[in-house]
């Protein structure tokens, strides 16, 4: 059987269509452009459907379901992506939309959570019945599940543990409040302590790896910059990864799931990230005991596009 999942992100669409299993079978990627109307957005959804279809050398009508990861709060039942604070989609019928386009039966629900999905289907937390996916990009998301079962809350926008307050009247964050998880630990956080640091310190390698062009910098800029024995990052760095483990050691004092896996491009830097969480967490915990583990994603960017084609498993 084959099932077709598509990754609605801020910057790319990602699509796949996988086995039964979980298998990654073809897969295509095309970038979101935020910005444009919904209309061109989800006829480009619809056409990495086609064209993975026409690469697989089978027939929409051979695929069994649509799933759709999408960020925000949603309403799964009826298929509405209700509030998205990075796209412009609001109270969009989403899945009547694309299953004029498809015509496929479409499930949807939030991005991390299918990554989360996909992470315990056949990934880092496979055979854990309590894990929380933590993914550290433009955002901050977390997909939860308990008991083996997706944790959406009463009304459709449980888990969103990028916007908890991690500092009152901090930062001000996408969503237009302040001091919330995202606008510390997310990777475009890291990028614009990186920026202002390269400005205020222009003899420190984060300006030099750049060239000066500060615009140039990103989180990985950054890592980058540390690895090379810069003080200014190393400063930078050590603040974030505080940050990071603020609001991942209040998801274990909540929820103590046995797997918090981190996913992300910032997960790319393994235990340079990991280890120094694993300490604070040691540390942090109520009780003083930690148990939970701490994993990196194995299916990487893919995990997203898995959970969302197992929506429609029966």
């Amino acid at each position: 059987m084959y099932y077709l999942g598509i990754d609605l992100g801020g910057t790319n669409i990602s699509a796949g269509i996988v086995n039964e299993k979980g298998d990654m079978l073809a897969k295509a990627t095309t970038p979101t452009m935020n910005g444009r109307d919904t209309e061109d957005i989800l006829d480009d959804m619809a056409g990495l459907c086609e064209k993975l279809a026409e690469e697989m050398g089978i027939a929409l009508e051979d695929i069994e379901a649509l799933g759709l990861g999408v960020p925000g709060k949603i309403d799964k039942k009826k298929g509405i992506l209700i509030y998205a604070n990075n796209l412009n989609f609001k109270n969009v019928n989403i899945a009547k939309e694309m299953n004029k386009r498809v015509k496929l039966p479409v499930h949807i629900e939030n991005d991390a959570n299918c990554a989360a999905i996909g992470e315990n289907v056949c990934g880092a937390a496979h055979g854990n019945k309590n894990i929380i996916y933590v993914t550290i990009g433009t955002g901050v998301g977390a997909g939860i599940i308990i008991n083996g079962k997706v944790f959406s809350g009463s009304f459709g926008g449980g888990g969103e543990a990028g916007h908890m307050v991690i500092v009152a009247d901090g930062e001000l964050c996408s969503c237009g409040r302040k001091g919330c998880w995202e606008a510390y630990a997310s990777a475009s956080a890291l990028r614009r302590e990186g920026r202002i640091a390269a400005a205020k310190y222009p003899s420190s390698k984060i300006y030099e790896l750049v060239d000066g062009n500060i615009k140039l910098i990103d989180a990985k800029t950054v890592f980058d910059a540390a690895d090379l024995g810069d003080e200014v990052a190393e400063y930078i760095l050590g603040k974030y990864i505080n940050y990071l483990a603020v609001g991942i050691v209040n998801l274990v004092n909540i929820f103590q799931p046995e797997t918090i896996v981190i996913g992300g491009g910032v997960c790319a830097q393994g235990d340079r990230v990991i280890k120094p969480l694993e300490k604070i967490l040691d540390e942090k915990v109520y009780g003083g005991e930690n148990k939970t583990e701490l994993k990196i994603a194995t299916l990487g960017n893919d995990a997203g596009i898995v959970g969302a084609a197992m929506l429609g498993r029966k």
